[in-house]
């Protein structure tokens, strides 16, 4: 993800996301928080459903990159009640809180014990609203009197002020406008947009004004009372409906709609019921992140910092999720090509051919106080995306879309000939345009992840070994589709330069003594000798001679990279070796999923497994089995999880696709479309499944579905259900 600039040093444990500092306090380790997200719409609330407003605390409904409702906070009978237990749905779409009251003296001097009014907020996001139900209910055995209090505050800050960052400039908050069940909040930005945020309440309340609504309700015994509110973010019309019946309507809707686009996606059930807990977790975040556009879905990176189209991590959570659901790999094929740089321009950091690396459609990016409007700065992303149409043609034939995206296929070549090799040595390197742009820009982009053995930073053009392992796989990428398309001349020459750079790359890279590939080649050529999980990647190519695979296996599954939880960013021992670091020691699971299937790729089944194992029982001790964007690199200890890292992100994109790409990789899993056949080749399953049952495995409208069945270090395979034409192979 987007991380740390050289001009804003990292307040550790915090990270400087995107070049803009990330306070740790924003989301305390300490505190337990909920997300939400539908389209481009998110929300981060406390444990009892309430956003906390304060210095350094970046939780709200954000819309746009904007935040729409800075604070919210519910008191009964005038104090905050006490939490019972809150979770989110297995779904994603719904956040249930159970409430009660304390010990207090009620409205008319009586006395009430705690324990005695039950609340249950239910919430949820569709469609730019924010709808929530509040129900209380009286377990006295005589009439009370419920006293519920609303209070809100919208500061549209942006989202990088909600990080932390500080403008020199605000625009102007307008005042707010004010009904018998309606509040109007508005900002006017300095970009000349208007942004609005606008609150119903059925049934009107008792007293409303522009901070808060106060609701007065006597229950009788056993009776309870319903209130429903709405947060809409840029009303664009008059709703005929009162908020108690859109809120039903619109938690069917946004429940149908979730359901319908992760139907596409084959399914998964084992005999481990913990296992299963997990996986549909990664299902269920993969398709909340996903946000319809023009183009077909789009995997959103994460929540809370990263609730936006980005090229890299769109492209990789496709990768590994191809085999699930081949229409996120389109759609991102689509969006991106559309999204393709056309014209020079250094602010964005964009060339003609170049990838989308992220937008932002906030105030900050509007005005360019942040450079991410619609920014380029991403080395990886141009033959990530040739990589994912080779990849896509391989798993669906759908040569119709090649076709349609050749020119943008062409053009991403093109400019890892034309701006790519900057120095015309054959190899791809970066190195900004922008001041203000990303330092690094590989995946691992933090300021101070590229370095020497000696700790030194290393200074660009820097040429990083998983780049050039992408740039030949997209090169024969490029020669396939070309093929398939009956350009024979343009394939012929890509292959040849794909042949070129591998030859180049082996002599280059390679550090005998370490048994790796350098991290990186700086800008005077000298290698980065610094073992890392990038040189991991390299195994999703051929582009390692077959005799160096062995000792880079071994190196990366060595107990100084491999944690028992998963391969470290940096192994222990090299200089800047911090377990704690976002990019120099850490766990991220998506890394993980990579070298798995490069793992796989190269025979190594055993060691994918581990990473598998290991990958399943992080998930086991973090909040509802979700895999966060990383963990802190420290080495397993009995009986303990892994160790947080303070600010990741979760949901995150690719750490939901991590389970699912492994299971690919230790099932040797593959698809031919021109046979109509499913392949699995030497599969394994993990001592901690015996069956695994894959539910309508699809290729051009044929489906099967499997069983597997582990006996000793084998699998049995069965067909369960099949279409006419579809086949099965398996390769021992």
């Amino acid at each position: 993800m987007d991380t740390q600039s050289e001009t804003h040093p990292p307040p550790p444990p915090a990270a400087d996301l995107d070049g803009f500092p990330v306070a740790a306090k924003s989301l305390l380790s300490e505190r337990r928080l909920h997300t939400l997200k539908q389209g481009d719409m998110f929300g981060v609330f406390d444990q009892t459903g309430d956003i906390l407003f304060g210095d350094g605390i970046a939780d709200g409904l954000y819309f746009h990159d904007t935040r729409y409702l800075s604070g919210l906070s519910m008191t009964l009978q005038g104090v905050r009640p006490i939490l019972l237990s809150s979770t989110v749905r297995e779904n994603n779409v719904l956040l249930s809180v159970d409430l009660t009251n304390t010990d207090i003296d009620g409205p008319d001097g009586r006395k009430m014990n705690h324990d005695l009014l039950h609340v249950r907020r239910s919430r949820f996001l569709w469609n730019r609203v924010c709808y929530e139900r509040v129900e209380i209910r009286n377990f006295d055995v005589e009439p009370r009197t419920a006293l519920l209090d609303i209070r809100f505050l919208a500061d549209f800050a942006d989202l990088f002020e909600a990080r932390g960052s500080t403008r020199a400039r605000r625009g102007t908050q307008r005042e707010p406008v004010v009904t018998d069940s309606e509040v109007t909040l508005a900002y006017d930005g300095l970009d000349g947009r208007r942004r609005t945020t606008l609150l119903r309440f059925w049934p009107p309340p008792a007293s409303l004004d522009a901070r808060h609504a106060a609701f007065r309700f006597d229950l009788p015994p056993g009776q309870r009372v319903l209130i429903h509110y709405e947060v809409e973010c840029d009303p664009d019309g008059v709703h005929d409906a009162q908020p108690n019946r859109r809120f039903l309507t619109g938690a069917v809707e946004a429940r149908r709609a979730l359901r319908l686009s992760s139907s596409r996606a084959a399914a998964i059930a084992t005999s481990n019921e913990i296992f299963n807990e997990a996986i549909r977790r990664c299902i269920c975040d993969i398709y909340m992140l996903l946000t319809d556009k023009k183009t077909g879905p789009y995997p959103y990176a994460g929540v809370p910092w990263f609730s936006t189209a980005f090229g890299r991590d769109a492209l990789i959570t496709a990768m590994l999720t191809l085999w699930l659901d081949p229409e996120i790999a389109r759609g991102v094929l689509n969006y991106l090509a559309r999204h393709q740089a056309r014209v020079e321009d250094p602010v964005a950091d964009a060339e003609p051919g170049k990838i989308l690396h992220e937008v932002r459609h906030g105030e900050m990016a509007e005005l360019g106080e942040v450079p991410f409007r619609h920014y380029y700065g991403s080395i990886d992303s141009t033959p990530l995306f040739v990589m994912l149409a080779g990849q896509y043609l391989e798993r669906t034939g759908d040569v119709a879309l090649m076709t349609m995206i050749w020119p943008n296929i062409e053009r991403a070549i093109d400019w890892i000939d034309r701006y790519g090799d900057r120095d015309g040595d054959g190899f791809v390197e970066y190195g900004r345009r922008n001041k203000d742009g990303l330092i690094n820009q590989g995946w691992k982009d933090s300021y101070d992840s590229i370095f020497h053995a000696d700790g030194t930073l290393a200074e660009g053009p820097i040429a990083l070994c998983e780049v050039q392992a992408y740039v030949y796989a997209a090169r024969r990428a490029a020669a396939t589709i070309g093929r398939r398309l009956g350009k024979t001349a343009y394939a012929e020459r890509q292959d040849h330069l794909a042949e070129a750079l591998r030859v180049a790359f082996n002599a280059r890279f390679w550090i005998e003594e370490l048994g790796t590939f350098a991290l990186a080649l700086d800008g005077h050529k000298k290698q980065c000798r610094v073992r890392s999980s990038n040189a991991g990647h390299v195994l999703l190519t051929d582009i390692t001679t077959p005799d160096r695979v062995p000792s880079l296996v071994q190196g990366l599954m060595h107990r100084s990279s491999f944690t028992g939880w998963g391969i470290r960013t940096i192994p222990e021992g090299e200089a800047r070796y911090n377990p704690m670091a976002y990019h120099n020691g850490s766990v991220w699971p998506h890394d993980n999923a990579l070298i798995g299937l490069g793992l796989a790729r190269h025979g190594y089944r055993d060691e994918a497994a581990r990473l598998f194992r290991g990958m399943f029982e992080a998930a086991f001790y973090t909040d509802l089995r979700r895999l966060p964007e990383l963990f802190c690199g420290f080495t397993r200890n009995r009986a303990e999880g892994p160790v947080r890292y303070p600010v990741a992100c979760s949901p995150q994109g690719w750490a939901a696709a991590t389970l699912p790409a492994l299971i690919q990789s230790t099932l040797g899993l593959s698809f031919d479309p021109a046979t109509v056949a499913v392949h699995f080749e030497r599969p394994r399953l993990p001592e901690f499944l015996d069956e695994m049952t894959l539910y309508n495995l699809e290729i051009g409208g044929d489906r099967v579905t499997v069983r597997l069945v582990r006996v000793g270090n084998e699998v049995a395979i069965n067909v369960v259900e099949r279409t006419e034409s579809i086949r099965v192979q398996i390769a021992s």
